[in-house]
Formats: C-alpha cells, sequence, structure tokens
C-alpha cells in the first residue's frame, strides 16, 4: 500500500473565510472540487466556484506579509505568468513549462517568494478572468548548442 501523505493548505475562498486543513497534494482534485480534511478530522469538498486559490503552506499561522509579484526577472525555469482573478487581483508566479504538468482544473504556481510561508498555490481555471505568460526562463547552467553551419551543396552540373 502506498504511503498516505498530506500537506498542509490554506483554501481562499470569495465571499467566506479561508479554510485551513490538510491536502493530499496528489488526489485533491476531485470533480466536484477541492477535497480537504480539517484539524478536527471532518473531510469537506469545496466547490471549484467558491475558490479564490489552495495555498500549500510550511505553518497555519504565519503572519509574515507575502509578496504577489516579482521584484526582477524570476531565476527559476519555467513560464513567468501573471494571473488575474475575478476580484480584480493580480499575482504572479512560475508554472512549469511542460504540458503533462498543466492540470485540466487549474494551475499550480511557484509563487514570487518560494522560501516564504507559501510553497505552491493552485488556483482553479473559474477563479481567473486572464492569464499572462511575461516571459520563459530558462536554466542559466543548460547551454544552447551552437548552430551548425550548412555546408554548400554541390554542383551537379558544372560549366
Amino acid at each position: 500500500m502506498p504511503a498516505s501523505t498530506t500537506k498542509k493548505a490554506i483554501v481562499h475562498r470569495y465571499e467566506r473565510q479561508p479554510l485551513a486543513g490538510y491536502i493530499n497534494p496528489v488526489a485533491f482534485l476531485r470533480p466536484e472540487g477541492v477535497e480537504v480534511l480539517s484539524a478536527e478530522g471532518q473531510v469537506t469538498v469545496v466547490p471549484y466556484a467558491e475558490i479564490k486559490s489552495v495555498a500549500f503552506v510550511r505553518e497555519f499561522d504565519a503572519k509574515a506579509e507575502e509578496r504577489h509579484v516579482f521584484q526582477t526577472r524570476p531565476k527559476m525555469e519555467g513560464l513567468w505568468v501573471s494571473l488575474e482573478f475575478r476580484d480584480g487581483e493580480v499575482i504572479e508566479g512560475i508554472l512549469p513549462n511542460n504540458l503533462l504538468q498543466v492540470e485540466y482544473r487549474g494551475f499550480t504556481i511557484i509563487p514570487p517568494d518560494p522560501f516564504s510561508n507559501t510553497q505552491r498555490i493552485f488556483v482553479p481555471r473559474g477563479s481567473l478572468r486572464s492569464v499572462e505568460v511575461l516571459g520563459v526562463v530558462r536554466s542559466p547552467l543548460r547551454k544552447r548548442k551552437p548552430k551548425v553551419a550548412v555546408k554548400e551543396q554541390g554542383r551537379l552540373f558544372e560549366d
């Protein structure tokens, strides 16, 4: 039997208080919503229409103010995106540059400060007004292959 693991998360909802609980990061996306296990042991499925974002956090009660935009060009490899929510709030993050890792129900981004309390953020598609790609960030460790010089084609009929 595979090991069960849960992560601390805070579900930010429109027009309601945030919901803190534990989420299985592999199987939390259900057809009807996001499954959350509360500290009291109660399982709740929050419908996608109510969710603004799901923040995977280190601690529930961290009080530090977190950045929502990058101060400079990010160094992490991936797509640098700007997400605009239905309520007008804008947040930036890094999305994996791999279409196989993009979820059908939304986007999981790495926030501007990955060393803060929030490690990752899941945003349902219905919560967004727009998604804009600001740039493609490549790894500085990976060197581009030099362009191969094209040999001149030999003459078939020479004068």
